[in-house]
């Protein structure tokens, strides 16, 4: 009934609209395609298509079984990836993408194993706005991306979380002297003060780490920390790159009516659809037997 060619011809005609265009997409004759979907319809008992002069409709039987069929191809793909995939050499390269926020995360722990393992390693590494770590991933830049969990998932993200995050609000202790010291620091101070962000207006922000509307943009973790450090802004740093209370130029900001953190779960995140390489998931077997015996990030 549904073989691998009849879902293909099945998804052809529901996606060009008749059996003409299916068939130009597909290389065949119109009469090829019309045979192969009555054949189909023959084996199932069903009607799947409203034959209709400039167009091919599915029936309301052909619309209950179209996720089905797009989920089966898309399985098919993933197989013949696979498939081809054992035909290869393992390629001896990692490359990541990570969310400058979590550059102090602990991604970096496995890479002394894994070079041990695969001695004539290649490793690169690209800190990037998350929008942009994971528009490399999905466009195959990129083996694995580090980022924040999404607000919602693709079809073709696979992804495995690694923990929790936390973000707090930091400012120089010269950017804190000048603010009224006799009235308590509250949320508004946040709002009406300059806001260093990490990134672009291209790459897009987290809008959760987005609270003024007077803004600067720094390119890179470090430049955003600069910046912060010279007085000239406050920003959300995770917790990990401030230094101990009392110690060093930047300070954790304390409010009177909210806390002054956000914890966001961090992901590791793979195309689904894109077999991974053996040094690819030998990093990944390697960061679950670290989350195993550390705790989270």
């Amino acid at each position: 009934m549904f073989s691998s060619e009849a879902v293909r011809v099945f998804l052809a005609v529901v996606d060009h609209g008749s059996f003409s265009a299916a068939a130009r997409a597909l290389g065949r004759m119109p009469s090829a395609v019309s045979m192969a979907v009555a054949q189909l319809e023959a084996e199932l008992d069903l009607q799947l298509f409203e034959r209709q002069p400039r167009s091919t409709p599915l029936t309301p039987a052909g619309r209950a079984l179209l996720p089905q069929a797009r989920l089966a191809a898309s399985h098919l793909q993933r197989l013949a990836a696979q498939a081809l995939a054992l035909h290869e050499a393992p390629q001896p390269r990692l490359s990541l993408a990570i969310a400058p926020e979590l550059v102090g995360a602990r991604w970096h722990a496995p890479l002394a194993a894994l070079a041990q393992a695969f001695p004539p390693l290649e490793l690169d590494v690209r800190v990037l706005p998350q929008a942009e770590a994971m528009a490399l991933l999905r466009e195959g830049e990129v083996q694995l991306a580090l980022v924040f969990e999404r607000h919602a998932l693709e079809a073709w993200e696979g992804f495995e979380e690694l923990g929790c995050e936390v973000l707090v609000a930091a400012a120089s202790r010269s950017w804190l002297a000048g603010l009224d010291g006799s009235a308590p620091l509250r949320s508004e101070t946040l709002q009406e003060t300059r806001q260093i962000l990490v990134g672009s207006k291209a790459g897009g922000h987290d809008p959760r780490l987005v609270h003024s509307a007077n803004r600067w943009e720094a390119g890179s973790h470090m430049a955003a920390v600069r910046l912060v450090e010279a007085g000239l802004g406050w920003a959300f740093l995770p917790r990990s790159m401030l230094p101990p209370a009392g110690q060093g130029e930047l300070v954790e900001l304390a409010f009177d009516n909210m806390s002054n953190q956000v914890s966001l779960w961090v992901d590791v995140v793979w195309h689904r659809e894109r077999p991974l390489s053996t040094v690819a998931q030998r990093y990944l077997a390697l960061l679950r037997e670290g989350l195993r015996s550390e705790p989270p990030l």
